[in-house]
């Protein structure tokens, strides 16, 4: 293959051409992450062995006739994704030996389509953190500036394609964690809208497996090209066979045009609750001029955008009164008694953060009619627009910080410190109503990190900011591989 970090695409064609086998392909990438991982330490979990056998085994398919999207490709899988014969721990010491009894649906649907797994990717703890380390697998690095984080908590994923390991990966994302670690580290993902893809599978050990459909989580494709992540969701997307899909069948709508010039966007860079970086901001504006020059309608402002104020405060209670699930008596008691002596007018982020952890169930169900005001607030923007263009985080790749109380912890924005979990209000824009967003690539910093802004759809509209994303990559250019 003459391109150093191929495509799937690009790896297809070659395959059906005759060019290539799947098992050269195999081979080159795991003498890649044989070679170059150590530093980066993306790939926790390889399983060499079968991936050469699945290799195989798909050459000799396609010699006999057969095909599939993914028949021959080298692929990765998110740690927390089960797969048989191999351990599932979220980077937890005292799941370490758990081994889970069936794929997941999605590995399963990867896997049907032809994929060859070549391992797992690396996690952070309990999949809680925006960036990747843990206890058992140790922490990824950021393939472009190993001091700093590749993000979380697909934060492997993104640093095994950033790194040529592999031509795909499946993440997923409850508070950005496809988003974030594809703008450190200069690569595509998709946020699917809320309850596309089935998550059966992708579940906190010992498990069980239950198609259960969890709130603001998703699964999701990601990539070094926007045309790969519409091939992955294709294979991803649809009900879970166990539930909705002994009814439904999925027929997702085409994307609402095909020219950038009939594009209707809204391009946003600032949020009412932390400042954005002039890093990210430039990679907005660069966006921004690419739309102008193809002829879009862009605006800058709009009264039917719902409050991002409240949106994040919404946010914040939706996404910890679901964290705190699992957590210790002891624990919860600890945070209950927090939250006892707050002042009625602490209306902060971090109020609501610890109001969410402990609300009770008719205060979340009113938190979720305040959502649904709210999604219809996006349903009347996305008459007047077809895309928001905004940031994912406020700043590139940061360094490295693992202080064990996140409480404790800051994002230095241009030289402004706010608390650490402040930056997920850019996250929480799409994820709180359910929304599809796509991750891609607008350059690099000063500092030569990359940057890359998301492209938010409406509901069930994903293939509208996936074929923008498409555009947008032969306007400004897409991935770029580390120096």
């Amino acid at each position: 293959m003459e391109q150093i970090y191929p495509t799937a695409e690009k790896m297809t064609a070659a395959l059906r051409a005759g060019e290539v086998t799947s098992a050269e392909l195999t081979d080159e990438a795991i003498a890649r992450i044989e070679r170059d991982d150590k530093p980066i330490n993306a790939i926790c979990a390889p399983d060499f062995d079968r991936a050469r056998d699945a290799a195989r085994r798909a050459d000799q398919a396609r010699a006999d006739g057969e095909d599939g999207p993914l028949l021959g490709i080298p692929v990765t899988v998110k740690e927390s994704y089960d797969v048989v014969g191999m351990p599932t721990t979220w980077g937890m010491p005292q799941h370490r030996d758990f081994m889970p009894a069936e794929d997941a649906v999605q590995v399963s649907r990867i896997k049907a389509a032809g994929a060859v797994v070549l391992g797992k990717t690396n996690v952070p703890l309990g999949l809680q953190d925006i960036q990747t380390f843990n206890e058992i697998y140790g922490t990824t690095n950021n393939p472009w500036d190993h001091s700093r984080t590749s993000g979380g908590s697909s934060g492997g994923s993104a640093a095994a394609l950033a790194s040529g390991f592999g031509a795909l990966s499946i993440g997923s994302d409850i508070a950005g964690s496809l988003r974030t670690p594809a703008h450190f580290c200069g690569v595509y993902a998709h946020k699917p809208t809320l309850g596309l893809a089935a998550t059966r599978g992708m579940v906190p050990p010992p498990g069980p497996a239950l198609p259960a459909e969890p709130d603001l989580a998703v699964v999701g494709p990601m990539a070094r090209s926007a045309r790969d992540l519409t091939l992955l969701l294709d294979v991803m997307a649809g009900p879970d066979p166990l539930t909705h899909g002994v009814a439904y069948d999925l027929k997702l709508p085409p994307a609402r045009h095909e020219r950038l010039g009939d594009f209707r966007v809204l391009v946003l860079d600032e949020h009412p609750i932390i400042a954005t970086g002039s890093a990210v901001r430039a990679g907005v504006q660069r966006v921004a001029d690419a739309l102008v020059s193809g002829g879009a309608h862009v605006e800058r402002r709009s009264p039917l955008l719902p409050d991002l104020t409240e949106a994040a405060m919404l946010y914040r209670q939706l996404l910890f009164s679901s964290s705190v699930a699992r957590f210790p008596v002891e624990a919860y008691e600890q945070v209950r008694a927090r939250v006892a002596g707050l002042s009625a007018d602490d209306q902060s982020l971090d109020a609501s953060l610890l109001r969410g952890m402990v609300c009770s169930h008719r205060d979340w169900m009113e938190a979720n009619n305040r959502r649904e005001v709210h999604r219809h607030g996006w349903r009347q923007l996305f008459a007047e627009f077809d895309a928001v263009v905004c940031p994912i985080t406020p700043t590139p790749a940061f360094p490295h910080d693992h202080n064990p109380d996140p409480r404790e912890r800051r994002i230095d924005v241009d030289g402004v410190e706010y608390p650490y979990f402040d930056q997920l209000v850019w996250a929480g824009l799409a994820t709180m109503p359910g929304l599809p967003a796509t991750a891609i690539p607008t350059g690099r910093s000063s500092e030569g990190l990359p940057v890359g802004v998301q492209l938010v759809g409406p509901m069930f509209e994903d293939r509208t900011p996936l074929r923008l994303a498409e555009l947008l990559e032969q306007e400004i250019g897409g991935f770029q591989a580390p120096k």
